[in-house]
């Protein structure tokens, strides 16, 4: 028996480490089936793969993450310039807003709010300063947003797209020399306003399928004539349209008479234009779920413009698609997400100091555990909002491109942010529903699946992308064998292949070990960067990390192609990325606040949640597996115990819920996007005024309690009586007394609503 082992054990070492046996053995089949069940890539996916950079998201895919990686990132941080703009314009500007006003009566901002964002320049936040802009950073941008966003959202995407996709950013990256010269320092000033046009009634998140159309050809233009372009589009949904005086359109470029080369459709190519050139028209204006912002379309017919309207001039023609997803990456990471984040800082600050003096029963809402069940959730989403915020803008500023991880923020941190308001609206009721100057729940409320649906649905994204890209950019060897079966020379090919295939059977091997082993040993022996609480969080994400990784390797393999068209499987697993690496940013956001005990809370239910929802989702992908064997075999080496991993317990909420309920550091570190100013309109520093006057009154509340047990004080009576008896009956003293009737007054203005003339 021994010797049967021995001679297996040598053949089996012959077979791989003799070469020529193994190209014939092994690597010329596996080549054979690895181009058969490759997946087939469109010219638009394949562009879309390679104009992302892979940062943070690879390091979690491929089954061994290097925490020291992360950690070294650094935190993000303002310049003082930027400080210095957001302690001033930004709140001079938040002054400036009255929600209600832009919404309901001028449907627009006021005049003096758009002249204001002009001259002090927030349309050039991105813009180089050597043509007028700020040049700001995007975590700057995020912040700014964000402010604006806490109260008002029709200002805050004013804001936000000339700083995302759109003309200023695209002529920044690919812009000819005349172009910026033309075009930035007019942008920067807001002498010109940008919108940027790609969808259409015919292409929404499959922006490749754009059906507009430029036909090169001559024609004459200001008296001469020239090699231009015939431009016909019919675009929707364009914010920023119906004010636009500059319009960068995107459309399919052909050339039917061969004026370029040989090559007759160039592909997706993106222009600028004049919005009072001859054929351009602005139509009419859409009406995003009732919110002020500038959103319309815009057509035109046969118009015809010089071919050095193109963005980047003639070399550019067809590169359009690049541009668009590298810089859509960008904006996706910053500008939604910073929108999502908002409205957390804002339901966590207003929600938990109306929790503590919004009293039913004879005692605030907050007390009771059916509210802080959602209260928990909205402080735990918000914590989780606010790190990834910081991650994903730090990404950005280290000048990566990182589509997988944007595309990941973007779904992600808009569903979040739906949660929160969700989660708000049911606790604070009937304040939220009644719309008015005071309420500040209702716009951002019903505003959300805006960004839910805008650059790309959530659906499309969560069940397209976030994997789709993820699995093929992610993997140390997928794309380099994708490459090497597509190269014409099949000698070098399956030279090539050879390589990568060892490389690939060693990495699947040790993913598959780890899985095993960390599973087995309750990933004990997994290496983690810091010590203390957080150590176990970094060795359970190394264990997914490697069931992900094998998981993944597995699914390519028996599913080839296929595996695109599984996109409930695909999303699952998608969804254990994500929430990898919202767990990676958690961890971060607490190394880099310095690992405040009171933040621990928040990230222990947090980290709870991440590594439920990400077992959860490799248990339902086993489970719905096409192949039993494979899925028997998946459950044995990842889940060879059972699935341990629950949701946050109900003692996890109440304490993060009862470190909330109070004024202090690890609340404003929350909530200091919704910041307070004088004259704040929005009804957020009136429930903020009464939080901070009731919490310090909270000694004197316990006197009258204790002596409403003792039958000293009448237990059902109106407020101000019950503090005229126990100044009486010498329980409190005249200055309590008074104390207690400023925070009771103020606490019937934050309760109470707006009510108008019958409508």
């Amino acid at each position: 028996m021994l010797t049967i082992i021995i001679l297996a054990l040598i053949a089996i070492v012959v077979l791989f480490a003799v070469k020529n046996i193994r190209m014939q053995f092994i690597t010329r089949p596996v080549f054979s089936f690895f181009k058969k069940v490759l997946p087939p890539l469109s010219d638009t996916e394949r562009e879309a793969m390679e104009a992302g950079d892979v940062w943070w998201e690879g390091e979690l895919f491929r089954g061994n993450p290097n925490w020291n990686t992360l950690h070294s990132y650094g935190k993000p941080t303002l310049s003082a310039e930027e400080k210095d703009f957001i302690d001033n314009q930004v709140m001079t500007a938040l002054t400036m807003i009255d929600d209600f006003d832009i919404v309901h009566n001028r449907k627009d901002l006021p005049p003096e709010l758009w002249e204001y964002f002009k001259k002090e320049g927030f349309f050039a936040l991105i813009i180089p300063k050597k043509f007028g802009g700020k040049a700001f950073s995007a975590y700057a941008n995020s912040t700014i947003v964000s402010k604006l966003a806490s109260r008002s959202v029709s200002a805050a995407v004013t804001v936000m797209v000339p700083n995302s996709l759109g003309p200023g950013e695209l002529l920044t990256h690919y812009g000819t020399s005349e172009q910026k010269e033309r075009w930035l320092p007019a942008l920067a000033k807001g002498d010109e306003i940008p919108c940027f046009a790609l969808t259409g009634p015919e292409a929404g998140s499959d922006a490749g399928a754009i059906p507009d159309v430029g036909i090169v050809c001559r024609d004459t233009f200001n008296g001469e004539e020239m090699l231009g372009l015939k431009l016909t589009w019919d675009k929707r949904y364009i914010t920023l349209a119906p004010v636009a005086t500059v319009l960068g359109l995107a459309f399919q470029m052909r050339d039917p008479e061969g004026l370029l080369g040989d090559k007759k459709n160039l592909g997706i190519t993106c222009a600028l234009i004049p919005t009072d050139h001859p054929g351009v028209v602005i139509g009419r204006r859409h009406n995003p779920l009732g919110m002020a912002f500038m959103n319309g379309t815009t057509q035109g017919k046969e118009v015809f413009i010089p071919l050095d309207w193109i963005i980047g001039g003639p070399e550019f023609a067809g590169k359009g698609w690049r541009m668009l997803v590298e810089c859509l990456s960008a904006g996706r990471g910053i500008s939604l997400p910073a929108l999502a984040t908002a409205s957390g800082h804002m339901a966590t600050k207003t929600t938990t100091a109306y929790s503590y003096v919004r009293h039913q029963f004879g005692m605030a809402i907050g007390q009771f555990e059916g509210v802080q069940e959602a209260l928990a959730r909205i402080i735990a989403n918000t914590y989780q909002l606010e790190a990834a915020r910081r991650l994903t803008t730090t990404g950005i500023d280290l000048k990566v491109k990182p589509s997988v991880v944007t595309a990941i923020a973007k779904y992600h941190m808009t569903e979040l942010g739906r949660s929160v308001m969700n989660d708000a609206m049911d606790i604070q009721s009937g304040k939220g529903i009644q719309l008015g100057p005071k309420n500040y729940l209702g716009h951002p409320y019903m505003s959300n699946p805006i960004s839910i649906t805008v650059e790309g649905a959530n659906i499309l994204t969560r069940s397209l992308m976030i994997f789709g890209q993820g699995a093929t950019r992610c993997h140390p060897y997928v794309l380099a064998e994708m490459e090497a079966a597509a190269m014409e020379n099949q000698h070098e090919a399956l030279e090539r292949f050879d390589a990568l295939l060892m490389g690939h059977m060693g990495y699947a091997t040790r993913n598959a070990f780890s899985a095993l082993f960390s599973a087995l040993s309750g990933s004990r022996f997994g290496s983690a960067p810091v010590s203390g609480e957080t150590k176990q969080y970094y060795k359970d994400m190394s264990r997914i990390s490697s069931a992900l990784a094998l998981m993944t390797d597995l699914s390519m393999l028996i599913m080839g192609g296929d595996l695109k068209r599984k996109e409930m499987l695909s999303a699952r697993m998608g969804d254990v990325l994500s929430q990898l690496y919202l767990g990676s940013a958690t961890l971060k956001l607490f190394e880099d606040n310095g690992r405040q005990q009171d933040d621990l809370p928040a990230v222990r239910y947090v980290m709870a949640n991440r590594l439920h929802l990400a077992t959860k989702a490799l248990e339902y992908t086993i489970r719905n597996f096409p192949s039993r064997p494979v899925a028997w075999l998946l459950r044995g080496l990842i889940f060879p115990l059972g699935n341990h991993f629950t949701a946050p317990s109900d003692k996890m909420a109440t304490d993060l819920v009862g470190g909330m309920l109070k004024p202090g550091p690890a609340r404003e570190r929350i909530t200091f996007l919704c910041p307070e100013f004088e004259g704040d309109k929005g009804g957020i520093a009136e429930v903020e005024q009464a939080f901070v006057a009731q919490y310090a009154c909270k000694d004197i509340y316990k006197k009258l309690k204790k002596a409403q047990r003792a039958g000293e004080l009448p237990a059902k009576v109106p407020n101000l009586v019950l503090f005229a008896k126990a100044l009486e009956t010498g329980v409190i003293t005249a200055d309590e007394e008074q104390k207690l009737q400023h925070a009771d007054k103020l606490r019937l203005a934050a309760i109470n609503v707006n009510d108008f003339e019958a409508l």
